[in-house]
């Protein structure tokens, strides 16, 4: 994800809700590499490797307020790099609710897995992505998909591994979408321009 200029105060802004308490529970630090440490606090993307980065903050914060995650939700967290999202969303389900995260870079994928790990939220794993297939098909759907990844128009693919009623957070292109499914119809709204990193190959559907 590639910084998009949006203030600095991300974590709560004027609101204490969900969101900024996870996000104060769940330090950004501890899922940066050794030189970037040091930038924890700033409200800027962050170089990992392979051309992959850690998210902008404020960004992160955005998503997940779009994504609405209520406790005991089975999230999908598409291009899970460093682990960070992957952590905060498992705050956010709690120990009845489930995330995994998808990363194609496999070394990447082990880091971003030990971070979690040391969480202790074992209902949150990453894993390598398959990089024939966009997502991980779920009995009865999941109810959150995030992406952090832009594909050029909306994954058909990732639409349909949505849950009846159920929601996804999506920068198409530069637009930042939010695809909602209510009882099987879909859905989707504009929230903002963004620039985030190419979903590679292994990611589209």
């Amino acid at each position: 994800m590639i910084e998009s200029g949006a203030s600095v105060g991300y974590v709560a802004g004027d609101l204490d809700d969900d969101v900024a308490r996870v996000m104060r529970a769940v330090p950004r630090v501890d899922f940066l590499t050794a030189e970037q440490r040091q930038f924890a606090d700033r409200d800027r993307a962050l170089p990992l490797w392979h051309g992959q980065t850690g998210s902008q903050p404020s960004t992160v914060a955005a998503m997940l307020r779009l994504l609405a995650v209520p406790p005991g939700a089975h999230v999908l967290d598409v291009g899970a790099g460093s682990g960070w999202t992957t952590a905060l969303l498992a705050h956010l389900v709690g120990s009845s609710g489930e995330v995994l995260g998808l990363e194609l870079d496999a070394e990447l994928a082990a880091w971003g897995a030990a971070n979690v790990a040391r969480h202790d939220v074992p209902w949150a794993r990453i894993e390598a992505a398959d990089p024939r297939h966009l997502g991980r098909e779920r009995p009865g759907g999941w109810d959150r998909i995030l992406v952090s990844a832009s594909p050029r128009r909306l994954p058909r693919a990732l639409v349909r591994q949505l849950a009846p009623d159920a929601r996804m957070v999506i920068p198409v292109r530069t637009t930042m979408t939010l695809v909602v499914s209510t009882a099987g119809r879909i859905g989707t709204s504009a929230h903002g321009a963004y620039t985030f990193v190419p979903l590679r190959a292994g990611r589209r559907g």
